[in-house]
């Protein structure tokens, strides 16, 4: 088999032993699941081509959506797509009338990711490329760099706040032309949503608006544009905990942002959006509450609501909701032999523990908590993994002898707590790709 990279692998095994999904790597860990990645990777495809999408990612806590996005971003990426991810929480919403929109929007710029800068703030980098294209044009056609650079944002200015779009990238480029750092800076501060009056935005650059609560999606749909212009494919943004607008309390709150998920799903079935895709990840509860979920919200009940013909095994992925099932004992054992061969660099001479090992491992499991052990494994991961640590730097220790030592017990504890693991457990059982 094909060795692996002692970084790659390093990322992986460390992740796994600190509870988190790893960033890079995942196809290396990846278990079932074939159907939802295809329809996803159609979706970017999609994308590419100057569409767009719009997906829910549903799963319990322990389905895995946080590794199945991840794994998206990853190919969305190696696919010259721009990504960015944020999670919500109380400060970052989809709309707001407090600056929770606005956070939310300079989160997801500073996650920024291409292929070259998989690690986020990405936006320079593209702001440049862009730049550069435009600037060899202008040496080939004779023409000033900022005339051509007008000339190919003239097709962002029938957007909301386009014409100033344009303004501030070309102010960018006069801060390059010039070497004026501060100017360069300000543009970026602007792009990211950064300034929070608009007459600080006017004497740096002299444009009249600013990125608030009211312009965030306007302005993905902006950048989403001005990533193909730089030579993208187009803009994928994953959103994860949505649960967290379901727990808002006031109702108008909650109907806004509703609202806004209503108006993103609307514009991407309609073909109103260019090169910008959403994959967001929320719980069923999240979905089906008809008091406080997404179907409290008709008009986003009878486009979400699931094709009644879809019954028993039968799956339908076209529609804008992915159901994702939970891990089986089957997907563990295969996930267990991958983490194995990922601790070993790919190199099967050096495997740690037998196959017989392996399935006394998850017997040893069952027998201590039960079928919990694969449906949300992060503890029985660690433990694993940690079994594997001893066994490498321990020579001549016997795996039988360690299994009736190892403590893989349930999570305890409070209602949030519970949350807590059951956020982390939810990546692990993902591993169901």
């Amino acid at each position: 088999m094909t060795q692996i990279r002692q970084k790659d692998r390093d990322a992986i095994i460390q992740s796994l032993r600190a509870g988190v999904v790893p960033r890079a790597g995942q196809h290396l860990i990846q278990v079932g699941r074939t159907k939802e990645i295809e329809t996803l990777i159609g979706d970017i495809d999609r994308i590419a081509d100057g569409g767009s999408c719009f997906r829910l990612v549903i799963g319990e806590y322990g389905a895995g959506k946080t590794f199945f996005l991840n794994l998206i971003r990853s190919v969305a990426m190696e696919k010259k797509l721009v990504v960015t991810t944020a999670d919500l929480n109380p400060d970052r919403r989809l709309h707001s009338s407090s600056g929770q929109a606005r956070s939310l929007y300079a989160e997801l710029m500073r996650n920024l990711s291409t292929r070259t800068r998989p690690d986020g703030n990405a936006l320079g980098g593209i702001v440049e490329k862009f730049i550069s294209t435009a600037n060899a044009e202008a040496t080939s056609s004779g023409q000033s760099t900022e005339s051509v650079i007008r000339q190919k944002l003239d097709y962002l200015t029938e957007l909301v706040n386009g014409y100033d779009f344009a303004d501030v990238i070309a102010a960018y480029w006069r801060g390059f032309n010039e070497h004026n750092e501060q100017l360069k800076t300000d543009a970026i501060r602007w792009l990211r949503g950064e300034f929070s009056t608009k007459t600080d935005a006017k004497q740096a650059l002299g444009v009249r608006s600013i990125v608030d609560d009211a312009a965030v999606y306007d302005q993905l749909k902006l950048m989403a544009r001005f990533v193909r212009l730089a030579g993208y494919s187009g803009l994928l943004v994953n959103l994860d905990e949505l649960v967290n607008l379901f727990k808002l309390s006031n109702l108008q709150a909650r109907s806004s942002n509703y609202e806004q998920l209503l108006r993103m799903l609307n514009d991407t079935l309609q073909g109103a959006s260019v090169g910008l895709g959403f994959v967001l990840g929320g719980t069923p509860e999240f979905l089906l509450d008809t008091r406080r979920g997404l179907y409290s919200y008709p008009a986003l009940q009878s486009r979400l609501s699931q094709n009644t013909f879809a019954q028993g095994d039968l799956v339908d992925f076209s529609g804008p909701v992915i159901r994702l099932s939970s891990l089986t004992p089957e997907d563990f054992y295969v996930l267990l032999h991958k983490i194995r061969h990922v601790y070993a660099n790919g190199d099967e001479a050096k495997y740690l523990l037998p196959e017989d090992g392996i399935s006394s491992f998850m017997e040893h499991c069952s027998k201590r908590i039960g079928n919990t052990y694969f449906r949300t494994p992060r503890t029985t991961i660690t433990a694993f993994v940690d079994l594997l640590a001893i066994l490498e730097q321990n020579e001549g220790v016997e795996w039988q002898s360690l299994l009736g030592t190892i403590a893989v017990a349930p999570d305890t504890g409070g209602e949030n707590d519970q949350k807590v693991d059951s956020d982390i457990d939810s990546e692990f059982a993902t591993f169901k790709m």
